[in-house]
């Protein structure tokens, strides 16, 4: 059984940690920090919308990944589409799931929705996944979009890197 994570206390050290207004960095120490304090993933990471309709690897920690992965499809495509999170218990029992490691079986997604001028956009999805089903519930859920809403306050989406 994972120790469960004392989110106010992360999210504390979060906003510490992002000391810069870049979001290639921030994206970074953001999935590192995760990977280390949530117990029980097997990754961790961003996915960047670089074109209408799809998702783009970002920064991430663990295996190589699949990309790019079009809004049509798996979990990753249902959280930007819907722009909501997508909390899965078993993976293979999502329709259109897509099986970049086989060894993970439950998913958290969280869309990554930043203010541009005067519209909120898509800007991505933070994407986490556990060896073990049903690994996320409602407080990791809670806490892991608030970890994403320090994420979003911390950097500057303005310009985006080649």
């Amino acid at each position: 059984m994972a120790t469960r994570p004392d989110y106010p206390m992360l999210a504390r050290q979060l906003d510490a940690t992002l000391d810069t207004r870049d979001w290639l960095t921030n994206a970074s120490q953001t999935a590192a920090f995760i990977n280390m304090t949530v117990d029980n993933l097997n990754w961790a990471g961003f996915y960047v919308q670089r074109l209408p309709g799809t998702l783009h690897l970002g920064p991430f920690q663990g295996q190589p990944a699949c990309h790019p992965i079009p809004f049509s499809k798996g979990v990753c495509g249902a959280a930007a589409t819907q722009r909501t999170t997508q909390r899965i218990a078993d993976v293979y029992e999502f329709p259109g799931h897509i099986a970049c490691d086989a060894a993970s079986r439950s998913e958290l997604v969280v869309p990554v929705i930043v203010t541009q001028g005067e519209q909120e956009v898509l800007w991505g999805v933070l994407d986490l996944d556990s060896p073990s089903p049903e690994r996320f519930d409602a407080e990791d859920q809670a806490g892991i979009e608030r970890l994403v809403e320090i994420f979003i306050a911390s950097s500057d989406f303005d310009t985006v890197p080649d």
